[in-house]
């Protein structure tokens, strides 16, 4: 599968913890999976309502409620029509019990019966501890609900992206963190390095503007002529087959 415009096979289940993660890591995935008449469902665990970026423009009392919309457009964007909020508290996804998540996801496997779940690895890509819940969680539900011959993806990066792009993150900026890398494999482990041609980039692009009160981090972390470029690539390495 591994190749410049390779997507994995459908139905595709994505299990998110904020809204904008399904953008920044499957957006080109999402879109070109609909355009070859695909299932592609969302999953978002929290309204993403820590996601404080600017107080007087983006209230924290509305947060959710404006991520909420921010995601709808956002979506509608890239044409993914089904998508499911969990609604648990953004920043507590690691108190909630594994085999409880699971089980909220159950009904959406046993719906879509997915041939591809793509989700956060362990690590969580960011190391945010509501991205390593719902790694673990996604885990568990695709060992116990999802059809045989599916397969479990990882979001990474390639060895090759970070050496690439790595001096140009302000990393305070993104992750709160100085010392921070973010997850990367070993060209041989990526089975899915999916670069998002340039019609499809358009959509992911503004896809990301649409949710507005988180991509300033990025504008401000990166140089403007790099802020797309680096998010050209959606790589993934493979967690589990059943």
């Amino acid at each position: 599968m591994a190749g410049s415009d390779a997507i994995p096979d459908g139905p595709i289940l994505g299990v998110w913890a904020h809204p904008d993660d399904e953008t920044f890591l499957s957006a080109g995935i999402m879109v070109q999976a609909l355009r070859q008449a695909q299932r592609v469902v969302c999953v978002t665990a929290t309204r993403g309502e820590l996601g404080i970026q600017d107080v007087d423009r983006w209230p924290p009392d509305r947060l959710a409620e404006i991520r909420t919309a921010e995601l709808e457009v956002s979506l509608a964007i890239l044409g993914v029509t089904e998508h499911h909020w969990l609604d648990y508290p953004d920043g507590r996804c690691h108190e909630v019990d594994a085999g409880e998540a699971a089980l909220r996801l159950r009904p959406i496997f046993e719906d879509v019966r997915p041939a591809s779940v793509l989700t956060f690895g362990p690590d969580g890509m960011t190391a945010h501890t509501d991205h390593i819940a719902v790694s673990a969680w996604t885990t568990l539900a695709f060992e116990r609900y999802a059809p045989e011959g599916a397969k479990l993806y990882y979001a990474t990066m390639s060895e090759s992206w970070w050496d690439t792009y790595a001096e140009l993150f302000e990393l305070d900026r993104v992750v709160m963190s100085t010392d921070w890398e973010p997850p990367t494999s070993p060209e041989a482990e990526i089975v899915i390095d999916h670069r998002v041609a340039d019609d499809v980039f358009e959509l992911k692009r503004r896809s990301l503007l649409a949710q507005e009160s988180q991509i300033g981090a990025m504008m401000q972390a990166l140089p403007p002529e790099h802020v797309w470029e680096v998010n050209r690539h959606e790589y993934y390495r493979l967690g589990g087959k059943r």
